[in-house]
């Protein structure tokens, strides 16, 4: 059940700065509006890709299909901004002194059986 207040799933809004082009409006976030622009209109007026991409992120399509994103340096920030790199994980910081001492593999070698 949503919550009340909160933009459904599937909710399309017209973008007030494109009133032709809809806009998704993501339930866990009101604020944000997805805006889709054909090559050509991105190509015309990159200005209003750019507003659009301060409200959400802006789809450009090649022939009515998805070829590109547009985000603000916030919402890219935010994606890839929280994720940990491996490399940091696996150095853990402040706990060299820590010993580990795994079993000794044994490995035997034994003769093929063809059968």
């Amino acid at each position: 059940m949503p919550v009340s207040g909160a933009p459904q799933a599937g909710c399309l809004k017209r973008n007030p700065e494109s009133s032709n082009v809809p806009s998704f409006v993501i339930p866990w976030e009101s604020r944000v509006t997805i805006t889709t622009l054909s090559s050509r209109e991105f190509n015309r007026d990159a200005s209003r890709a750019k507003k659009a991409a301060n409200a959400g992120p802006v789809f450009i399509t090649d022939r009515g299909k998805p070829a590109h994103v547009l985000l603000s340096i916030e919402h890219y920030r935010r994606l890839t901004g929280s994720r940990r790199k491996i490399t940091d994980a696996l150095a853990m910081p402040g706990n060299e002194d820590i010993e580990f001492e795994p079993p000794r593999a044994r490995i035997e070698i034994r003769p093929a059986d063809f059968s």
